[in-house]
């Protein structure tokens, strides 16, 4: 199954016998929380989920936006009508971000049938809503293990054995600026990927034939093992997928570079080379 899905394609699945459930997750990185943009119209029958208090825990020790608690992640889920054998389209503003953070987690969690709307909101051509819906609670009950995940030590492992895809802005990867975090550059060994360049000027993914070129020149030469990370796990969800759509294996380091970059005992490179 394609971890991605059409506005034409999503239209059809809504109107036929086992209708996807369908998540909000707009967001954007320092912006105004999404809840105002969903009640002025999202997708019929969808719930809005919030990426800053129900898909990441408290900031602090993990990164700006740590993995939440299985347990309380799952009662979130359950309450925007999530089971175990319903499919879900996950689906933001246009970015990706919000909605493969989604993806991302539903999918370690260890639901299989999980895909992100390209393009997001901008791409879908149906009619818009703004009743909140009140879907019946899911069973869905998190078993954790159903994607990669590192922690610091791990990425730092990999970073030397393998390849660790920094998706951050090009910038902050070289430690030009750094406008969050405590210090700026990146993890030595890791290379530089943004998340921009998956996706075309509309914000649709590339084909899988073009992202894998992309990830073969970056060294995902099917052999060494891929892992990604960002600012604090969100755009690094998006990349993942995007090595997903190319048919790559990843694993993500969710704490990133927000974690990295809080211990000043871990080293920092600087510059365009990975070391």
């Amino acid at each position: 199954m394609k971890p991605i899905i059409t506005a034409n394609e999503l239209l059809s699945e809504s109107a036929g016998p086992r209708p996807p459930v369908l998540l909000d997750v707009r967001w954007t990185l320092g912006g105004p929380p999404g809840r105002p943009a969903y009640e002025a119209g999202h997708l019929p029958g969808a719930v809005y989920v919030d990426l800053d208090e129900e898909l990441a825990g408290v900031p602090g020790k993990g990164g700006r936006h740590p993995l939440p608690d299985p347990e309380a992640f799952g009662a979130v889920m359950r309450r925007a009508g999530v089971s175990a054998g319903t499919p879900v389209v996950v689906y933001d503003g246009g970015l990706g971000w919000g909605a493969a953070r989604a993806w991302w987690l539903l999918r370690w969690a260890g639901h299989g049938d999980v895909r992100v709307l390209d393009g997001g909101l901008a791409a879908w051509t149906g009619e818009l809503s703004k009743e909140t819906p009140a879907p019946e609670t899911g069973d869905f009950r998190p078993e954790p293990g159903g994607l990669g995940l590192l922690d610091a030590d791990g990425a730092a492992a990999l970073a030397r054995s393998g390849l660790l895809l920094d998706a951050r802005a090009a910038e902050r990867y070289r430690g030009d600026v750094e406008p969050i975090d405590r210090v700026g550059g990146h993890i030595p060994g890791a290379v530089s990927a943004p998340t921009t360049e998956n996706v075309d000027a509309e914000g649709r993914f590339l084909d899988a034939a073009a992202l894998r070129d992309r990830f073969t020149a970056l060294g995902a030469d099917g052999d060494t093992p891929v892992a990604v990370y960002c600012g604090s796990g969100v755009s690094g969800a998006h990349e993942v997928l995007a090595l997903e759509i190319a048919g790559i294996p990843s694993a993500l380091y969710a704490g990133s570079w927000s974690d990295w970059s809080s211990d000043p005992a871990r080293p920092v490179a600087t510059g365009p080379e990975p070391r």
